[in-house]
């Protein structure tokens, strides 16, 4: 700062000094080819290192971490979604419940015959008595007799991709034939399954827009500071000539490296904290909650589409950061000129 201060020192008394003349345009001329020269050499506009800087990278990291985070997790539990769906719209099942006077052994057998000679239908797999008690022990729990307990049967039919199947046609064979049989299209389980991912979606882009605007207020109210901090800078710049585009060019810069530093700190954090999740999942997959977690979100590995997300986060809130610096910086000097 003391090289500005001389500098605005020996402007006065150049300018004391040229009074009998009839204009300083020759002093301005040697000032904007000369000490203009001198500035843009020796001094950066903008400090490359301060406590606000380090505050702002800080800032940065946190609002980039959270915005990784929040879209990594939406792409999983998207692409976990379409997983589910495509595996439910590819089966439905048929429930047979015991009735009075008939076999429940027969009645699953012509259930699954009939299922198989229907058009669109590509497997068929019945449930014994066995597995179906088995699928009672996550509610039930395990040691209960359930002989006694009228257990319906569960056939799983695996649908045909090339030609489609008339649900309606084999309801209704089956209802002729067996008396307390019915169909599950998993329809409805569809219709939430897109309500929520949907729902997820929506959530992820608020929270993304909000950690997007806290951004930029906090990079509005440093940009402040650091203008505030080196007005005798921008005055000196002004009288040599300066213009308006180069001062805020330098802004944009600064900030521009500040974003970037501070958003490969927070999405190399995010790509950690993926990872550490991915290895815990993996030493949990033996165990009940770790299944049930891979059910539901899959197993954390990261993909191209979560990489190429941070990536471009980071990236792109590098580039909002220097934008909105210079956009400050531009509008405060027009509104001083």
């Amino acid at each position: 700062m003391s090289f500005f201060s001389g500098a605005i020192r020996r402007v006065q008394e150049a300018a004391g000094s040229v009074r009998h003349l009839d204009g300083i345009s020759t002093i301005s001329d040697t000032l904007r080819s000369g000490l203009g020269r001198r500035i843009n050499r020796d001094m950066a506009l903008v400090p490359g290192a301060s406590i606000a800087g380090r505050a702002l990278v800080t800032v940065v990291a946190i609002m980039t971490f959270l915005a990784s985070l929040t879209a990594g997790a939406a792409i999983l539990i998207s692409d976990a979604s379409r997983g589910w769906q495509d595996d439910i719209a590819r089966e439905m099942t048929i429930q047979i419940r015991p009735a009075a006077g008939r076999d429940l052994d027969a009645d699953t057998a012509k259930a699954a015959e009939l299922a198989s000679k229907t058009a669109g239908v590509a497997s068929v797999r019945a449930y014994t008595k066995a597995q179906a008690e088995e699928l009672l022990q996550p509610w039930l729990g395990t040691g209960l007799d359930l002989s006694e307990l009228p257990v319906p049967r569960l056939l799983v039919v695996g649908l045909d991709k090339e030609e489609r199947l008339d649900i309606a046609v084999l309801r209704k064979k089956l209802a002729d034939a067996i008396p307390g049989s019915s169909i599950d299209d998993h329809r409805l389980w569809l219709e939430r399954l897109a309500i929520m991912a949907k729902s997820v979606v929506f959530v992820a882009a608020v929270i993304f827009a909000l950690v997007l605007a806290a951004m930029i207020l906090a990079v509005g109210f440093a940009t402040q500071g650091t203008m505030a901090g080196n007005r005798e800078i921008i005055e000196v710049l002004h009288f040599v000539g300066a213009e308006d585009s180069y001062i805020s060019r330098q802004f944009q810069r600064h900030f521009f490296r500040l974003g970037l530093r501070g958003g490969a700190i927070g999405g190399g954090l995010a790509i950690l904290t993926f990872l550490a999740s991915g290895t815990l999942a993996s030493f949990m997959q033996a165990t009940p909650g770790g299944e049930q977690m891979e059910a539901m979100f899959g197993d954390f590995s990261l993909g191209l589409n979560i990489y190429a997300a941070i990536a471009l986060i980071a990236a792109g809130i590098a580039i909002v950061t220097g934008f909105v610096s210079r956009i400050i910086v531009y509008r405060h000097l027009r509104g001083l000129s």
